[in-house]
């Protein structure tokens, strides 16, 4: 039997050569359009972003079931010794309290982790934990290093609009920006508490970009950048213009490059841009 699983959720947009590299096991959220429901994974980036725009309706999001993380975890405990399962902040999911509910018949086999992020915030801690897989550490410093990982990851993101974080009602800390919200492009960042703060505010994308990578630059405090990740919803050039800036300041290749998937992207929606750096 192999030794550790690793397992997310989808809502860290991690790619699926990187899945297949790390050899991730990924539970998926859903999206409902209506009465067609897809698994998070099972709709593309370009399909869910065109219906986004199209419905009328906004999509509901749904979490895994208790269930679906049991029959998951009764599976790879038939192959591993240990799981580790890493999931989305949860102060803005139930994904967390659901593997929770699971975790209870398993006992010590299974060692949940609140990334208390989003999207690649998340995935650089698991990418942080499969390394740690890799190099054949045990339980207890894996869970010391993710621990380690995720007070020193910063994610930070901008929209085109805050019409769909209020509509998801996952606004969190950033109800300051709802009385100015004409041509305002928001700059937030999930703070240690696993919740949207705000950041800044800009006039256009490009100045909300630019206002981002100064506040990665505000955080760094001396830390040195080890991983970088860049996601966009539906914004590939504004995504592009991102990651050529933030490698350029920080002399780093991005590891990460990819869409937000559908579940951060119903409460994020089109024109989002967002990058997650993990420091030593």
């Amino acid at each position: 039997m192999k030794k550790i699983a690793l397992v997310t959720d989808s809502t860290a947009d991690l790619t699926a050569e990187i899945i297949k590299e790390c050899d991730i096991h990924i539970i998926p959220l859903k999206v409902r359009f209506g009465e067609q429901e897809y698994s998070d994974e099972k709709l593309t980036s370009e399909e869910f972003y065109r219906r986004l725009q199209e419905d009328v309706v906004l999509p509901k999001t749904s979490q895994p079931t208790p269930e679906e993380f049991g029959c998951l975890y009764s599976k790879l405990l038939e192959e591993y010794h240990e799981v580790i399962s890493v999931h989305i902040s949860s102060a803005l999911s139930g994904t967390f309290n659901a593997a929770y509910l699971a975790k209870e018949k398993f006992k010590e086999k299974i060692h949940l982790v609140d990334s208390k992020t989003i999207s690649l915030g998340a995935g650089l801690m698991i990418m942080e934990a499969a390394k740690n897989i890799k190099e054949g550490q045990d339980i207890t410093g894996i869970l010391n290093n993710l621990g380690k990982a995720r007070k020193n990851i910063e994610t930070l993101f901008t929209l085109n609009t805050l019409e769909y974080l209020q509509k998801g009602g996952r606004i969190g800390k950033v109800q300051g920006f709802m009385g100015s919200l004409l041509n305002i492009k928001p700059i937030i960042r999930v703070g240690d508490d696993g919740v949207y703060h705000n950041s800044g505010k800009a006039h256009s994308q490009k100045k909300a970009l630019d206002s981002v990578v100064q506040a990665f630059q505000d955080l760094t405090k001396g830390r040195k950048p080890i991983r970088l990740a860049v996601a966009h919803g539906a914004a590939l050039q504004a995504g592009i213009y991102l990651k050529e800036v933030l490698e350029n300041v920080f002399q780093l290749q991005t590891t990460v490059f990819t869409q937000v998937g559908s579940v951060i992207g119903v409460h994020t929606g089109p024109g989002t841009v967002g990058a997650a750096i993990q420091f030593e």
